[in-house]
């Protein structure tokens, strides 16, 4: 049966995107920072047609990320920093003409617009009626394969709320943002109904991997 997976990277102190994000800085201020855990590893650059990096623990996780994933789901501002209606379509995502995706992606939105076909085998689809429907689509797509959630922080938590995440890896980084967008805010207490299945850690980050207690 296929899955709702969903992996990010946070701070010790709770967020996963600086203040003030911008076109400059698309996961705000200090942002980036947070994943050059990710950067420094074979398999991330391998995904964006890069050549080198490093093996080990890190890479084994970024190595995993796009296995057995046959769609995507993201939010709007994940997406890109246009807001609003669409305007002249002109914005196509931050990943250029082949994103590393490779499959459909869903992106959440209150504004409708046409598909958006990439190279590579990305297409964009932007859904206007919810979260659930963002995900019956997905799955449909995905045939049989597992379906990513993207984010940002926003996405996830509607997710969660709706407790249609079945596994997650967060990827917890030894440094502080002290503000920005916090990944378990508006939960009312924090994620529900996970239990810690795994844990593995490098000099950099430490790779937590919960499962939905109901499907152990």
């Amino acid at each position: 049966m296929a899955k709702l997976t969903f992996n990010m990277t946070m701070s010790l102190d709770g967020y996963v995107a600086g203040p003030r994000q911008s076109l400059e800085n698309p996961l705000g201020e200090g942002g980036m920072g947070l994943h050059g855990w990710a950067f420094a590893t074979r398999g991330f650059r391998e995904m964006h047609g890069m050549e080198g990096g490093e093996t080990g623990i890190d890479d084994d996780i970024a190595s995993g990320w796009n296995v057995n994933i046959g769609a995507t789901i993201m939010g709007r501002n994940m997406f890109g920093p246009v807001r609003g209606t669409w305007g002249d379509d002109s914005w196509r995502g931050w990943w250029g003409e082949d994103p590393p995706y490779h499959t459909p992606v869903f992106v959440l939105t209150h504004h409708a617009r046409e598909p958006v076909q990439m190279h590579g085998g990305t297409t964009f689809h932007f859904v206007t009626d919810g979260i659930e429907a963002a995900l019956e689509r997905a799955v449909e797509a995905a045939a049989g394969k597992d379906v990513t959630l993207g984010g940002g922080a926003e996405t996830a938590q509607q997710y969660l709320r709706a407790r249609l995440i079945d596994e997650m890896q967060i990827h917890m980084v030894p440094t502080f943002l002290g503000s920005g967008s916090r990944l378990f805010d508006n939960l009312e207490g924090g994620p529900q109904g996970y239990e810690c299945v795994g844990l593995v850690s490098s000099p950099t980050v430490a790779h937590y991997t919960y499962l939905r207690k109901d499907i152990t």
